[in-house]
């Protein structure tokens, strides 16, 4: 997109798909509102909270860092060992920063972003979906054992009509819905198509909202069991959200958790025809203010000098991550590279041996923490492959061996 105008072969579109399509969404991802409506999260009128850096030559501590080794993980057990600066270049990152104990000790950027551009968090997005529910049941303004419909009647007959909102928000829904993204025709594209996220094709006859869409879900399976990573059961989610707080999605997230943080930059979320907020993905922040989420998280909700999170829900929220019962029901559709793991409130539990948890989105968007190592871990990347397990394998054996230097320097 360089030139006035960008020429014809350098432009990216929306129309012809051409901001899902590599190498123009090294671009697109980090100027998506150039492409398709969005609303504001206000960071508010205070000044940003304070994001100090290590202490000591920033310089020599990063040239340390990229020479971290690993091996990545493979199912033949022939992976060569590989540094952090090459499983940056490896997973097409395009920004990446790390805190331990609270400070930088490694901040990136690469392509066109910079500091201060937003850039798709994807289904990160769906951790701060789950955590602002997380925090109305919390207040009693939400009930998780209500049915669906109770605080969205318009989901009456739909799949979610006896789902509880807590099947909702841990995804144990049986919904006929696939999110293959390798497939063109599965639902997860009618999803986003309906919302505007793309082009709708001449002649459609769909819905054209992502409420629209979602009243055309049809059940599949039984609620409550199985754990089946559906994006739908986010906007689902927000859809509930919206009519609790009685506020837009993204004012919500600006009152609770923007303007507490002190984040230093609006983001904004991605609007469908009805002004709707894709709850599910759509969220675009700038690095810092996640890893500022990310490090809220790791202190128990506290950050800023305030109590953001409530601690017991942070708590309860890795306590029944860990258990039994969510561990199971992950092992039915949960991806092979998280052996173990589980998922609450759309927190990926990766219950490893520093009771790791994160925040994950499609092609390499991340918040990692690792509350042994003292250490959080904020990245955006433009991978040419949607699904997470095309880069677990580098990535987290990368941030494990990160996490073990850095405990140990």
């Amino acid at each position: 997109m360089q030139g006035a105008p960008p020429s014809p072969e350098r432009q990216v579109r929306f129309a012809d798909m051409g901001h899902f399509q590599f190498p123009r969404t090294r671009w697109s991802f980090a100027n998506m509102r150039q492409l398709v409506p969005s609303t504001q999260v206000w960071r508010g009128a205070g000044p940003p909270s304070a994001l100090p850096r290590s202490a000591g030559d920033a310089t020599a501590r990063e040239a340390a860092i990229d020479t971290v080794a690993f091996t990545p993980i493979s199912s033949s057990g022939g992976s060569q060992p590989m540094t952090w600066a090459q499983s940056l270049l490896a997973n097409y990152t395009d920004a990446i920063c790390v805190l331990h104990r609270g400070r930088i000790v490694y901040e990136r950027y690469a392509g066109v972003m910079q500091p201060h551009k937003v850039h798709m968090a994807m289904s990160v997005t769906k951790s701060y979906t789950g955590t602002l529910a997380e925090m109305l049941v919390h207040e009693r303004a939400l009930d998780a054992t209500r049915r669906v419909p109770h605080y969205v009647p318009e989901l009456a007959g739909t799949a979610y009509e006896d789902a509880t909102v807590r099947d909702v928000m841990d995804m144990r829904i049986g919904v006929r819905y696939s999110e293959d993204y390798a497939n063109p025709d599965a639902e997860v594209w009618q999803h986003v198509r309906a919302g505007g996220f793309f082009p709708q094709p001449a002649g459609y006859q769909g819905p054209t909202s992502f409420y629209g869409f979602l009243r055309t879900l049809r059940k599949e399976g039984q609620h409550g069991q199985n754990f089946y990573y559906k994006t739908v059961s986010t906007d689902v989610l927000g859809w509930i959200i919206r009519r609790v707080a009685g506020q837009s999605l993204g004012d919500v997230l600006s009152a609770r958790l923007w303007q507490p943080l002190g984040c230093e930059e609006d983001a904004c979320l991605l609007v469908d025809s009805e002004g709707t907020e894709f709850a599910g993905g759509g969220l675009n922040p700038v690095l810092r203010d996640m890893a500022r989420f990310g490090e809220c998280m790791r202190l128990g909700g506290r950050f800023n000098g305030r109590q953001i999170v409530p601690q017991v829900l942070v708590e309860g929220l890795v306590q029944a991550g860990s258990g039994a019962e969510l561990v199971n029901a992950f092992k039915a559709s949960g991806p092979p590279t998280l052996p173990g793991a589980a998922y609450r409130s759309m927190w990926w539990m990766i219950n490893n041996a520093h009771g790791a948890f994160a925040a994950r989105g499609v092609h390499g968007q991340a918040i990692y923490i690792d509350p042994k190592a003292e250490m959080v871990i904020a990245r955006f990347g433009s991978h040419p492959l949607a699904a997470n397990v095309h880069f677990d394998p580098t990535s987290l054996p990368a941030f494990e061996a990160l996490a073990r230097w850095l405990m140990a320097n």
